[in-house]
């Protein structure tokens, strides 16, 4: 594994791989030789004794200097020990600073200075789609500008496709005119509930069209500022966003929004996480430009969300005509609402 390094990876978008087996393949063949000899040897131990469908429910793998090898399942953390074994915290692996520092060489090709600006950003993205967020000690690079110098940890979120989740959702959203249109929706939910994963699919889906909803394929214009929504990897989207996607890496919301309009004549914009008054602004210059918008908000429900000063007022003008509210009550995923009338789905995408 030592030999491995992000350039070894082809920059394509990941083949989908639906079905048993898609996460543990992914964390195999994609995150695994990204990561030190030990920690690699852990995690592909727990992989090989564990239930297929417990491990499928892996949702990231949580690396930290001098404390215990962590994995998130969808139902709870667990502990490692270095042969794989689900342990006490007293009794896991703890990666020292020799395994810490292997896996951020390996994370940047053993460049980071040249991956600075996305390190000052606190993520990177691997092939395949899958996020590491960093933490250590910061510098302050200018009066307004920090870097992460000493990285001491790392949570790896694992990448997730799920296709077919949006569709309860996507005839909610569209226009009862005989030729059917997206409307402008807001997605609601707390962290982990599966916002990104639902306007993923929902971007696949008004990208390709749908013949028999008289919906015509749209043409999606997606503002990634965090590289969550297309996690693209050398410019290239490792997520199936259809064939009618364009896609801004990395660029601030408001900015991007306004960039796709002016140059790319979208139908529909999708954005991630929504916040403060320039977010909001964007939206509805976007919305009075007739253009729909699919955007996410962190939030439990729509009276929270209508409490924060930046969203109240595209809620009360009217900008967003249909809001999808997500829980984990029964996994991540599970809708509890979307736009009215519609009772929520009981059961979520990956409940275990």
């Amino acid at each position: 594994m030592s030999s491995v390094t992000r350039k070894s990876f082809q920059a394509t978008r990941a083949p989908d791989r639906q079905g048993p087996g898609e996460i543990s393949a992914k964390v195999e063949d994609q995150v695994l030789p990204l990561v030190s000899s030990g920690i690699a040897r852990a995690v592909s131990a727990w992989l090989g004794r564990t239930a297929p469908r417990r491990r499928e429910t892996l949702e990231e793998i949580r690396i930290r200097k001098g404390l215990p090898l962590c994995l998130v399942l969808s139902s709870g953390d667990v502990f490692l020990s270095p042969a794989g074994m689900e342990v006490t915290p007293q009794e896991s692996f703890r990666p020292d600073d020799s395994e810490v520092q292997r896996t951020f060489a390996l994370f940047t090709d053993c460049s980071s200075y040249a991956m600075e600006t996305e390190l000052a950003t606190g993520y990177v993205t691997l092939p395949g789609g899958h996020r590491v967020g960093l933490v250590g000690r910061m510098s302050a690079f200018s009066s307004e500008k920090y870097v992460l110098r000493e990285v001491y940890g790392f949570n790896i979120r694992i990448a997730r496709h799920v296709k077919g989740v949006s569709e309860k959702v996507l005839p909610r959203i569209l226009t009862g005119d005989p030729e059917k249109r997206p409307r402008s929706t807001l997605i609601v939910s707390p962290p982990r509930a599966g916002k990104t994963t639902m306007l993923r699919d929902l971007s696949r889906v008004l990208s390709e069209g749908r013949s028999e909803m008289k919906l015509r394929p749209c043409h999606v214009g997606v503002v990634d500022e965090r590289s969550e929504i297309a996690a693209c990897y050398e410019g290239v989207p490792q997520h199936d966003l259809g064939p009618r996607v364009d896609v801004l890496d990395r660029c601030p919301k408001d900015m991007g929004m306004m960039m796709l309009i002016r140059s790319m004549s979208p139908d529909v914009v999708v954005t991630d996480e929504i916040g403060g008054d320039a977010d909001a602004k964007a939206c509805a210059e976007a919305c009075s430009a007739g253009v729909a918008i699919l955007a996410s908000a962190h939030a439990r429900d729509i009276e929270d969300l209508a409490r924060r000063p930046y969203s109240s007022w595209l809620i009360n003008k009217g900008y967003f005509e249909v809001f999808v509210v997500l829980s984990r009550r029964n996994g991540p995923g599970t809708v509890e609402y979307a736009g009215p009338g519609m009772e929520g789905d009981e059961t979520g995408w990956s409940s275990p």
